[in-house]
């Protein structure tokens, strides 16, 4: 199996940025891709603001909190994302969406990328369908 390296998230808001969040600071490149801009934007704010929390606390140096921002990219666009080893998408609990995400995506993707869905109550084989 192929080394993870780079993590395409799909979804940039509360769930999506704190997997952006832990992804980058656990060492992985990411990049975060949502439906505007703006709402990646918001995203790449709330990783700031997790990290500042935890810099606060102790639990990170300043050099960490740079580093960590410095692994979160902007990534509008399916099409950004075709180099990515995993993607996981965290966009709304909406199975017509997450379907239609899995569609578009997939087009971009180098063959041997992984997907997976943060999920909490759709069939995850109703999705792979």
């Amino acid at each position: 199996m192929a080394e993870i390296k780079t993590v395409g998230i799909i979804g940039a808001g509360q769930m999506g940025s704190g997997i952006a969040h832990i992804c980058a600071l656990a060492g992985y490149d990411v990049l975060l891709n949502d439906i505007s801009q703006e709402q990646i934007d918001k995203g790449l704010d709330a990783v700031r603001r997790y990290l500042e929390r935890q810099l606060a606390k102790g639990q990170v140096t300043q050099a960490v909190v740079e580093e960590v921002l410095g692994r979160v990219k902007p990534a509008l666009g399916y099409a950004a994302l075709k180099d990515v080893d995993i993607v996981i998408e965290a966009a709304t609990e909406d199975e017509a969406v997450k379907k239609e995400i899995f569609r578009g995506v997939c087009e971009h993707l180098k063959p041997e990328a992984l997907l997976a869905s943060n999920t909490s109550s759709i069939s995850i084989t109703r999705l792979a369908s």
